[in-house]
This record gives structure tokens, sequence and C-alpha cells, in this order.
């Protein structure tokens, strides 16, 4: 067994163990179980709310509910990763968290004062989109198993909220597609979390296909699943989750939206999509006074162009030319978009530095998760060579684990 395999976290558990916890905990048996991945993002960084091109794929590390529908409008849910027992509410009661108050990150409020906190949330916010929606959506009764690690900006949050959208979806007969539990899924962390996050982490959890990355067009929803397969070839992706998280992620991420958002409106476009990436010399021209949101501009657009090249590149066969593409999206993120930090810089050179054919950060940034790829003979070198300048920066040992492309959501029992 090799380091970074022995440094894995579990990926998916079956559905034997979260159905044992149901029973335990709500006292009789589910009616069914489903599961939803986590997500890497391969290249495509903060292009999604831009109307942008991205390339995720889904992990194997899941998030498993076991759920029964309920005919008294009450919501119990239950996580086996999260001390603190059933967080009880009724569903005719929950309410977005209010828009200016530091709970609305982390909370779905309900009518009577209570709400729902920190990981509850996610699925009580997926409840009330589907209801706000006009679904006949009603009570249930959920447990949550989940191998996503949360923090690691591989999706935990929405690897909940679309195997909740699942779940809901066969227990109430709906009938619904894919991509339209993603965007229930969206509405929920956006309207009622409080978070102003993209589509993306909720269509990787909802379509991605086994063996592919998922070129997702985020303006139309057209995907286009491409194969990916590393080993083939003799390579291998790694993940490494720096285990930190800083603070500043919070009200940054909504920070860079509206700047885009400010950039689009000087450029008279109706998102940064919209600016050719040949005719950005004149669009950050126009931007000249506006430094902060001239390198917002410039990012965008230069990355998706990198996504466009990098989808070439796999549908030519040579997964191995998308390195130096991986590594000037990290370049770009770090020094136009500025959400990297001294944690995900370390990973990326270190693992440069012991030859890597390419490396980046992943996910929105201010810590989480580094993607590097690798010759599958260097892996165990580049994986030492990272845990190493952890160790010698004063740094908490990364976890680090190949990433496998995985299916999307799906009932597994």
């Amino acid at each position: 067994m090799t380091a970074h395999e022995a440094a894995a976290p579990a990926a998916e558990h079956g559905a034997a163990p979260t159905e044992a916890a149901f029973r335990a905990v709500h006292g009789a048996a589910p009616a069914g179980i489903w599961a939803a991945p986590g997500r890497v993002n391969l290249i495509g960084e903060h292009t999604d709310y831009n109307d942008g091109f991205v390339l995720p794929l889904a992990l194997t590390h899941t998030t498993i509910a076991a759920a029964a529908p309920r005919t008294d409008g009450i919501l119990r849910l239950h996580s086996g990763n999260v001390d603190g027992g059933i967080v009880e509410l009724r569903t005719d009661d929950l309410r977005p968290a209010p828009r200016d108050t530091a709970a609305r990150s982390a909370s779905t409020w309900g009518g009577d004062g209570r709400r729902a906190e920190g990981w509850a949330a996610y699925p009580a916010g997926v409840v009330r989109a589907m209801r706000e929606a006009g679904l006949p959506v009603g009570g249930a009764d959920l447990h949550f198993d989940s191998t996503v690690p949360t923090g690691a900006g591989l999706s935990s949050s929405a690897a909940l909220e679309v195997v909740t959208a699942l779940a809901l979806n066969d227990l109430y007969a709906l009938g619904l597609a894919p991509q339209r539990l993603a965007r229930l899924a969206q509405r929920a962390e956006n309207a009622f979390v409080g978070v102003p996050c993209g589509i993306m982490d909720q269509t990787a959890a909802a379509c991605a296909t086994e063996g592919h990355a998922l070129f997702l067009d985020t303006r139309d929803l057209h995907s286009r699943q491409v194969p990916f397969d590393v080993a083939a070839q003799g390579l291998r992706l790694l993940v490494v989750d720096t285990r930190v998280k800083h603070e500043l992620g919070d009200g940054a991420y909504a920070e860079r939206r509206a700047g885009c958002e400010r950039g689009a409106r000087v450029l008279g476009v109706p998102a940064l999509r919209d600016v050719p990436y040949a005719q950005l010399t004149d669009a950050l021209a126009m931007l000249a006074d506006a430094p902060d949101i001239r390198a917002l501009v410039r990012h965008v657009v230069t990355e998706n162009r990198r996504v466009e090249e990098v989808v070439a590149h796999l549908d030519a066969g040579d997964i191995r030319a998308i390195g130096p593409l991986l590594t000037a999206g990290h370049a770009s993120l770090r020094d136009d978009f500025a959400v990297s930090c001294a944690e995900l810089d370390l990973a990326v050179d270190a693992a440069l530095a012991a030859g890597a054919v390419g490396a980046r950060m992943t996910g929105g940034g201010f810590g989480g998760s580094a993607i590097v790829l690798v010759d599958d003979v260097q892996a165990d070198a580049v994986d030492a060579a990272v845990t190493a300048a952890f160790a010698a920066a004063g740094h908490t040992a990364p976890r680090i684990f190949t990433a496998v492309p995985g299916p999307g959501a799906r009932r597994l029992a």
C-alpha cells in the first residue's frame, strides 16, 4: 500500500451500514437508499457563476441517504458524521436565512424561530426549494452517512443537497431529471443557506458518469461526457487535501462574484463568458482604472480558454498535455483571482518540483485541496515531497489520495 493510498479517506461504504443506522435512529426500515458523490474540478474555477465552462469529475467518495416519507409534514434529519442527534423541523415553517446576519451562511430558518444549523441547513433548504417550486414534497425521515471530506473543497455540501433531492424525487414520484435536481440543489444553497455558488458542484454530483469528466456549459447546462482514463496512460490524479480552511473565504467568495458582475456591466456584456479570448486585451484596456476588476476579468476569460484547451487534449487522447494548463490555471487563481493560500501554493510548488506533470488548487480557494497530475511511477515520490514540505513549514500533514472518476447520483437500494 502506498503512502497516498494509506492516507485516503474511505470511499463509498455501501447501503447496508446506512440502512442499519436508519433503523437504529428512526425505528423502522427506510423506503430506499441513495448516493451522490463529491467532486473534484479538473479545470474551470470561478467560471460557473460567470456563465462559463467547467470540467469537473465525480469522486468515488459519496454521501449516502436512507429515507422514508412522512405524512405529518415533519422533517427529521440525522447524520452519522455529526454529533447532536435528530434535527426536527416542520416543512411548512422553513424560511430562508436572514440576509443581514452572519447566520445566513449556516442556517435555514423556521417560522417559529427554530432553524436548521450547519449541515442540516442543506437538506432542509432542498425541501424548501422543492416546495417553493410547487412540487408536492411533504415530510421525511432521513439519515446521512458521508465519506466526502468536509472543508476540503470537494463539494460535500453539493453531495448532501443532491442526494436529498434525489431521495425526495423518488419518495414523492416527482419524475425530475438530474439537471432539474441540480438546479433545485443550487437554489437551496443560494437562497436558503446563503452561499452564492454557481451550478457546477450540484451538476457534477447529479450528472457525472464513471470514467469521465463532465464538460459543462453553465449558461444553458449543455454537457458532454469526456473520457478521462488517466491510468491507461500511466498517469494518476492525486488530491492533496491541505486540511485548512481560512475564514477569509467566507465573504471573499461573494466579493469575487460581485466584482465579476461589475466587470461584465462595465464591458457591456451579460456575463464575463461573453468576452471573447481574442478580444481580452481590448477588454482589459477598458478596465485600466479598476485593477481589481481587471484581474478578475483576466482570470475568467483565460480560464474559460483553458477549459476548452483541456477538453481538446482529452478528446485527442493526450491527457499528459493538460499538465501545463493545470499549472497555468493555478497561477491565474493565485495572482489574478487571489483565492489561493500558502498551503495550496506549497502543495503545488512541492509537487511540481518533485516531477508532477501539472498541479493546481481546486475549489473555491483559501484552503481546501489541490490536484496533481503525475506519472504513476512518480506518485509516491510526489506524495512524500508534498508531505515533507508541509512538515518543514510547520503545517498539518496533508491528506493525499487518488481521484478516480466515479458515477453521479443514483439509487442504491
